[in-house]
Parts: structure tokens; sequence; C-alpha cells
């Protein structure tokens, strides 16, 4: 006999589906740090009734943007966009907006929107949002800044790397650096062919973006430091803002500023 909560799961996810009625503006949008993008989707179907926007960075699980029933006036905000004017979210018939003001780095993302009606749920095919630092031709970009990690597991540090005003081959290099280390070391190099890279589609430009990753498997005290990814292209040199590996343990955190981790242990 099912359980009830059984019964819940499968009236939950037998009705999704995705990427049906709903159609993204642009599949790849760059803009500058400082200025407002306004990314919308177009649906279909007079039968929708709720509608939300979803963020995704790489790696990580999507985070609830907003979401807006079709009668009310004003959308809802969750997690760190609640209370923060950079962001609204507008309906309009047969359009949702959302709109992102006073841009910064951290912004670049994949932008979902969705929306639902009779229990199912549909998504758009996403947009994918490219911040470019406004005094460089490249910009650098490493995120999530702090990531905790079990001993064991496996984490993946990303790097994008957007180029501007040229398109030739650049270098990719990762340091590592910890509290006690006077210096930070070079643990690993990219050639050009190494990364994954998606160019602007408009004929002509030369901008483009480039997502470099570096795997950690079985990660262990020896790992735990501030990773920093720096390319060199176009003439410059540049380091990203730099993501730290503290050791998650129950209970406790062993990280880079304890004097001694095997207290953690």
């Amino acid at each position: 006999m099912l359980t009830a909560g059984f019964i819940l799961l499968l009236c939950q996810f037998h009705f999704v589906k995705t990427q049906t009625d709903f159609k993204s503006n642009d599949g790849l949008v760059f803009a500058k740090e400082g200025d407002s993008v306004n990314i919308s989707c177009i649906y279909e179907s007079d039968m929708s009734m709720h509608f939300s926007w979803y963020k995704h960075n790489l790696g990580k699980k999507p985070k609830l943007i907003s979401n807006f029933y079709k009668y009310d006036k004003r959308a809802t905000f969750h997690h760190e966009f609640k209370n923060n004017a950079r962001f609204s979210m507008v309906n309009e018939k047969g359009k949702t907006n959302l709109e992102i003001k006073g841009l910064q780095l951290s912004d670049s993302a994949t932008y979902f929107c969705g929306s639902a009606h009779s229990n199912i749920v549909e998504f758009g095919e996403g947009t994918e949002l490219v911040v470019q630092a406004s005094q460089h031709s490249l910009s650098v970009l490493q995120q999530p800044v702090l990531e905790l990690v079990h001993p064991g597991d496996s984490v993946t540090l990303h790097c994008t790397v957007i180029t501007d005003r040229c398109a030739a081959e650049h270098s990719v290099y990762w340091f590592r650096h910890n509290s006690g280390e006077s210096h930070p070391g070079v643990i690993y190099t990219h050639g050009d062919s190494n990364g994954w890279c998606k160019k602007n589609p408009k004929a002509g430009s030369l901008r483009q973006m480039c997502v470099y990753s570096l795997p950690k498997r079985n990660f262990s005290t020896s790992d735990v430091g501030t990773y920093h990814c720096a390319v060199a292209a176009c003439g410059e040199i540049l380091f990203g803002n730099g993501t730290k590996l503290d050791m998650k343990i129950t209970g406790l955190i062993c990280s880079e500023n304890l004097h001694t981790l095997s207290k953690c242990l």
C-alpha cells in the first residue's frame, strides 16, 4: 500500500515538464558593470497563473529570485534578493520581465523564468548574463567566494574569463594561498584549448566567454586555502576574486586561519 508521502511525491513530479511554451529573449547577454539589464520571457499559454525567476551559477543549485501571481500587483522576492532594490519583476500580457540595476560581477549567471498552472511547471531555456568589469577589456570572475567541503568529498572550482576587444588565445593559472605561506604557489595551468568557450553571436563581435574548471577530489586538510585564477590575455594579466575552501566537519569548520588544522580532526 502506498503511503501518503509517496503519493504526494508522485503528484509533485509526474506533471513536471520543461521548455515548452516559454521563450527567452536572448540566450547570451553581455553587460558592463554598473549598467542595467532587462531579461524577458515570452509565454504562449493564457492558462499560466504563477511566474518565477531563478538564478543558476555553474556547479550550484538554482536559487529562487522571485515569484508572481497573475492577479497580484507586486512580486515576492526571496533569499538575498529580498528588499534588494536592484532587482524588480514586472509582468505584462504574454511576457514576464526581470530587471537588474547597478550590475555587479557577481550577477553573472544563467537566469531562468518559469510558470505554473494546473500542476504543470514549465521553464524557459535560460538567459546567460555575463557582467564585464568596466575598466578592463578582460574580466575574470570566480564563484562562489566561500565553499565548505566535507573530508573526502569532491569539489570543482570555476573561473569565468570574458574578453571584449580581442579573440587571441589566453593562459589561465591557478594559485593556492594559505595563511602560513609567504607567497601563493602555482598548482595548475590551462592552455587555451582546455576551457569551454562561447562567443557573442553578433557578427563582427570579439566578445567571448570561457569557463575553466579545477576539480579537487578526496578533499583533505592540505587542500584548505584560497584559490585564485589568473588570466593572461589581450596584453593584460588579471586575477580573479578568489574562492576560499574550508573543511566542514560535523559541528566544526577547519579554516586556514586556525594555527593548526589538526585541532579539527
